[in-house]
């Protein structure tokens, strides 16, 4: 398993040892002390030799690698890692005569496609990201298609949240928490979410039975909720009665100008910015998983009380845990013991 360290992989690693099976992973952060994995290499995947070194052994390769953050990483970057990172895994996989692969792309790759988005909707990535991760799925589509046995299993998720996370969902706890937010204009726009828990279901219930060839889902929770409907669970899980005032949107774009003019003249991300505004409060980013429910898969936690449990970490531990951005260097690392 690539990115064996992060947030998704930890929760996956407990889940496939929990089935019996035994994991190796590669990741440039070392494990955490209850780590699951029967070996680890930290190391980088761009690297031939490091990719080469944690496949050895193995029978399947689960991928979930990646440059994703939204500030900090250049574009040559998330090509470097969701691309050509990709390619250097499966040219070992080749090597060692693995033919079985997962690998987590993201929705991200319909950017401005039109509703509704299906796996059979044509992406539009708008940004480094979603089309890096699509020229990613490019790659996995050309291996799967030399056949001899081949099966590329190709997950899209929304943004995932869940217990141990510490970005987007986790500084929307905080901020409720902490009675300094607000909500600006109606925040009437859908915004599709992933709770880790029923990711890592779908993945074990569809990895179990993929056939050759490559196959592509994406990884939705339904029925999807309103900007508002989040934050207000989230309040009511914390115990209070709403999340914080409504302003107009208008003001709001206003409030956000001095961050927007902070960030442009040192370089820092302070959480707060116009566009991330836009983004949870109008922006719609709304996908559909028919395909994935056509299989029988169900999600068994409904996406309200993964809200609940994520903030009943965060009540218990995540309130304390300080966030680090697990972001790949634009140099290719080598290995490290």
């Amino acid at each position: 398993m690539t990115g064996a360290t992060g947030f998704i992989g930890t929760h996956l690693c407990r889940r496939l040892t929990a089935d019996g099976h035994t994991v190796s992973g590669i990741d440039l952060w070392p494990p955490e002390s209850d780590a699951r994995l029967a070996q680890f290499v930290r190391g980088d995947i761009r690297d031939p030799v490091a990719g080469r070194k944690a496949l050895e052994g193995c029978d399947a390769l689960l991928s979930l690698a990646a440059a994703h953050h939204d500030f900090g990483i250049d574009e040559p970057t998330y090509y470097s890692v969701n691309e050509t990172g990709s390619q250097v895994l499966l040219d070992a996989c080749d090597q060692l005569g693995i033919r079985r692969v997962c690998w987590y792309s993201s929705c991200a790759v319909f950017g401005d496609a039109e509703a509704p988005r299906t796996e059979l909707t044509r992406p539009s990535p708008n940004n480094p990201y979603g089309a890096s991760k699509l020229a990613g799925e490019k790659v996995f589509e050309r291996w799967a298609a030399r056949g001899e046995g081949r099966s590329a299993l190709v997950i899209r998720p929304t943004i995932t949240f869940g217990p141990g996370n510490v970005a987007n969902m986790y500084s929307l706890i905080r901020q409720i928490a902490s009675r300094k937010f607000f909500i600006a204009g109606k925040a009437s726009n859908y915004k599709s979410l992933s709770y880790v828990e029923n990711l890592i279901e779908a993945t074990v219930h569809l990895w179990r039975d993929c056939p050759a060839g490559m196959q592509i889902y994406n990884f939705v929770e339904k029925p999807d909720l309103t900007s508002r409907e989040i934050a207000e669970t989230i309040a009511l899980s914390l115990g209070r009665r709403s999340p914080g005032p409504t302003v107009p949107m208008g003001l709001a774009l206003l409030l956000a100008k001095p961050f927007d003019a902070v960030t442009a003249m040192t370089g820092k991300d302070l959480g707060i910015s116009s566009m991330r505004v836009r983004k949870l409060f109008a922006w719609e980013t709304r996908f559909e998983a028919d395909k994935l429910l056509a299989t029988g898969f169900r999600s068994p936690v409904p996406l309200r009380e993964g809200l609940r449990r994520m903030v009943n970490w965060w009540l218990d531990a995540g309130s304390s845990t300080k966030p680090t951005w697990r972001q790949p260097p634009a140099e290719i690392q080598p290995i490290r013991d």
